[in-house]
């Protein structure tokens, strides 16, 4: 739970500048901050892909993933839950406050790092993932805020209750989970991680969110790898 909290203070606190600076906020220094933190993104991808004691686990969970993600069309449903909330809230300066509220959910929630971030800190307690997170959110609710107002901040309350319950939920499959499984699902991750630092960069704009069925796919293998008997390391 410890990066949610982070996650919620950043985003309070990039609300809350937001809110009294508007469009102070140079767009070069945005840019560069967006491209440090992809770099440091792509870096934290790296190592924990680097974990694996079989790349071709990884390899396999991330092709299943990607193939199953595309059959169930997980990126294209989240482009569409976005996009259907935040058109039904444009009705006027009236609903400023609840559009603020449900657009920065939506950019703050609905996304690769949260998920993995969010099982990685549940799982093993790691919140680094989940820290680089709430620099990305916390720039991105300051940004939010100096259109649509306080009603970004709000969006706190929602990255408490969803972030946490992913957390609290991670924290409860430890049990099942084996060191192995663990390390396997990390590299996966890792790799998708590396996906969303590229986008960061704005180097090539990858379907992520179709490769998180990998997460699941990797400790699966490792536990059939496992019954059979089959080392993991070739």
């Amino acid at each position: 739970m410890i990066g949610t909290l982070i996650n919620v203070a950043a985003v309070l606190v990039g609300g809350c500048l937001g809110t009294i600076l508007g469009q102070r906020l140079p767009e070069k220094v945005r840019n560069t901050v967006m491209h440090g933190l992809g770099l440091v993104t792509m870096t934290v991808g790296l190592t924990m892909a680097l974990q694996t004691a079989n790349v071709l686990i990884v390899m396999g969970s991330v092709l299943l993933g990607g193939i199953l993600g595309e059959w169930w069309r997980i990126e294209d449903g989240l482009q569409a839950l976005g996009e259907r909330l935040q058109a039904r809230l444009r009705m006027g300066s009236a609903s400023t406050l609840a559009q603020g509220f449900v657009t920065a959910s939506l950019i703050f929630c609905v996304g690769p790092m949260t998920i993995l971030g969010s099982i990685r800190d549940g799982l093993v307690g790691d919140y680094s993932l989940l820290a680089i997170k709430s620099m990305l959110d916390g720039f991105a609710a300051l940004a939010l805020a100096s259109t649509l107002g306080v009603g970004v901040m709000l969006s706190a309350l929602t990255i408490l209750i969803y972030q946490g319950g992913l957390s609290l939920l991670a924290s409860f499959a430890q049990v099942a989970m084996t060191e192995p499984m663990i390390t396997e699902m990390t590299a996966t991750g890792g790799v998708i991680i590396m996906g969303i630092g590229l986008i960061l960069l704005d180097l090539k704009r990858i379907r992520v969110g179709s490769f998180l069925p990998g997460l699941f796919i990797a400790p699966l293998i490792v536990a059939i790898l496992g019954a059979l008997h089959i080392p993991l390391a070739p």
